[in-house]
């Protein structure tokens, strides 16, 4: 199940789902640990509402609930209806932006003309640090509050209404022996109050209102996180003094502030553009952990190959995520990440495959021995785009103290690990993993990131003087840059082919596939001009081959690509990424305002194919639009970004021709 909301605030990510119920959160990390889904199974906060001897949680068919946020803020709501029991449930929801508090604001309604009382059931299961062993659940009457707490994990979780706490609770067990969770105590609207359990632990606490005819009240709830008992102590008696509704308003005025940074004029783009636009911002810096990691999603429900989630900081997706903070102007986050990244780099100058965003290495499916022969197991991209989307922040904010305090430890290193690591019968980067990590060769978008990289690390050597350096670089690029067009296009195919397979004691083998990121690589990455006639032949090639003919349109990765791809569609999935690549490709050819159209109408298919609230797949499927694969993908928010920046920037350019 997507994600309908993600809210956080560098430290802590809570995720909802499309029911309102929280399905994850994140702490201290952003993307490490999972306390509620994990690794251990998808778990959830349930919300039920207890009226006229009846209990009914949201999940249930018979509530209408629509989620959404705004897209100034990183402001979540919620608006639940259920005709059949009369009332209304609405809820205003955020991660405060200073404190690791998550704060919801519910509205109860009762939709009948005669008084009535209702009972909001708040339930919580946590799997803390992603196990379920050694959890501990108690009610804590120093501060009449629930409290969840293993190691360094503490969670305190609190509500009141008319400035009165909750007082029926109930803690259990869950997942174990036979138990399916505490929140089934709430099905007679009276809670045992057991005080404390250990093991799998769940809570649930109950708050009666009583409510006139046709009217409304709010109750506040909050979720605390910190380290120590005493801590969440501290932070609750903080939002007691502050109280939720200011802590709610000084959180909308931060963001406010925070896209008002470097506003971009957007009067260009549509409505639906511009919403999007803001809302691509939000979730990425709501993604980016205040230590430098920029994770790939916060959808723990989709497990990648069935074992593992996008949790993780992949260097290549990082990177270009990078460029697109960097390109609408908050390079002080991506100094972070950069600085985070320079820590992670291995002796021999490369990035391995993923990291946690706490900095340790990450899980992955990449061999050392292919074949029978040791190999690296990386992808050479993800250290080449780092050191390129490097000089992408430079040109932006010309901060020399900070490059040069990356020089030796990331630059040098990383550009003489690609000097060395080179397939030098082809003068080619050597074999690895390709971006969509499933072929290992010389891909074309590698080998295209590594001429982009070494261009780079050149200007950077010259910047500071090392000229020697410099032109060493230089020179190892426009050989490559030559080997490219020798090596990799293929005038039959007509375009550059996917990647060549090659072998020190027999014959090479050349992959044909047409993939979209051979197209747009050497365009991206300055191997050729946009208007060169092998990118001309190139882009028809696309056009006949890769674009996805169904109800959705849109491009596909490559010829054949069955990466959640269903068997009754007879095509592959559209991507946002490849789609928007094929945008870009436009924006970069177009000579006039009309040669724009094409990129315009592709940012407006972008919008339909997002959610109502903001959020973009990874992927979709062909025929009805539905999101697959992983949502929110912060990389597909980033290249939405991107595109808007390219298309403004390129549409001021061609205006000013025209005047």
């Amino acid at each position: 199940m997507t994600r309908a909301v993600t809210l956080g605030n560098g430290n802590m990510l809570v995720g909802l789902d499309y029911r309102g119920q929280v399905r994850d959160l994140y702490f201290p990390y952003v993307g490490f640990s999972n306390h509620v889904s994990g690794a251990s199974g998808s778990f959830v906060h349930r919300i039920g509402v207890y009226v006229d001897d009846e209990i009914s949680w949201l999940d249930s068919a018979d509530w209408h609930v629509t989620v959404g946020s705004d897209p100034e803020t990183v402001v979540g709501t919620m608006h639940a209806v259920n005709e059949r029991l009369g009332v209304t449930l609405t809820s205003v929801d955020v991660v405060h932006n200073e404190q690791n508090v998550f704060i919801r604001s519910f509205t109860i309604g009762n939709e009948r003309k005669e008084k009535r009382t209702i009972k909001l059931f708040l339930s919580q299961q946590f799997r803390i640090s992603e196990s379920r062993r050694g959890d501990t659940g108690l009610y804590d009457p120093r501060v009449n509050a629930i409290v969840h707490y293993k190691g360094k994990h503490t969670f305190l979780i609190n509500a009141y209404h008319n400035e009165k706490q909750f007082a029926e609770y109930n803690i259990g067990l869950f997942g174990i022996e036979g138990k399916e969770g505490t929140f089934h105590d709430a099905v007679d609207g009276v809670l045992e109050q057991n005080p404390i359990e250990h093991g799998s632990v769940d809570s649930v606490i109950g708050l009666p209102v009583e409510l006139d005819a046709n009217s409304c009240t709010t109750v506040d709830y909050w979720i605390v996180c910190g380290e120590t008992i005493a801590e969440v102590h501290d932070l609750n008696a903080y939002i007691l003094k502050e109280t939720p509704a200011a802590l709610l308003r000084t959180t909308e005025n931060y963001w406010k502030a925070w896209l008002d940074k470097d506003a971009q004029d957007l009067s260009l783009l549509s409505p639906e553009m511009q919403q999007l636009y803001k809302r691509s911002l939000t979730t990425i810096r709501v993604h980016t952990d205040n230590r430098g990691g920029i994770i790939a999603s916060s959808d723990t429900d989709m497990l990648h190959h069935g074992r593992d989630t996008y949790s993780y900081v992949w260097p290549r997706d990082a990177a270009l995520i990078a460029v697109a903070l960097d390109t609408a102007g908050y390079a002080d986050v991506t100094k972070r990440f950069f600085s985070f990244m320079t820590q992670r780099l291995e002796r021999g100058g490369y990035f391995m495959h993923k990291y946690r965003s706490d900095g340790c290495l990450g899980s992955s499916w990449h061999p050392w021995v292919i074949e029978g022969v040791p190999e690296f197991p990386i992808q050479e991209d993800e250290t080449a785009l780092v050191l390129f989307a490097l000089w992408k922040h430079y040109e932006k904010v010309k901060d020399l103290e900070f490059i040069e305090s990356l020089y030796n430890p990331f630059i040098e290193k990383a550009a003489d690990f690609m000097v060395e690591f080179m397939e030098t019968r082809l003068g080619l980067p050597n074999n690895s993993f390709d971006l969509w990590e499933e072929k290992f060769g010389i891909s074309t978008y590698t080998a295209c990131s590594v001429y982009g990289a070494l261009t780079a690390a050149s200007k950077f050597a010259t910047i500071l003087g090392k000229q020697e350096a410099s032109r060493t670089y230089s020179a190892v690029a426009q050989r490559m840059q030559t080997a490219i067009l020798e090596h990799l296009y293929d005038d039959d195919l007509g375009m550059f082919i996917k990647h060549i397979r090659a072998y020190e004691h027999k014959e090479d083998v050349r992959d044909m596939t047409v993939d979209m990121s051979s197209f747009f690589a050497p365009v991206y990455f300055d191997v050729l001009e946009p208007d060169d006639p092998r990118m001309r032949k190139a882009l028809q090639t696309v056009e006949d081959r890769l674009r996805v003919d169904a109800q959705t349109t849109g491009y596909m990765r490559y010829e054949g690509d069955t990466y959640y791809t269903l068997q009754d569609t007879g095509t592959p999935n559209p991507w946002v990424i490849t789609t928007l690549w094929r945008a870009q490709y436009a924006i970069k050819a177009a000579e006039s305002l009309q040669g724009l159209e094409e990129a315009y109408d592709i940012l407006t298919w972008t919008c339909a194919h997002a959610t109502k609230s903001g959020v973009l797949a990874e992927q979709m499927h062909p025929h009805t639009g539905e999101h697959l694969s992983t949502a929110p993908l912060t990389w597909s928010h980033a290249e939405f970004v991107v595109t808007v920046q390219a298309y403004i920037e390129k549409h001021g350019e061609l205006s000013a021709e025209k005047d």
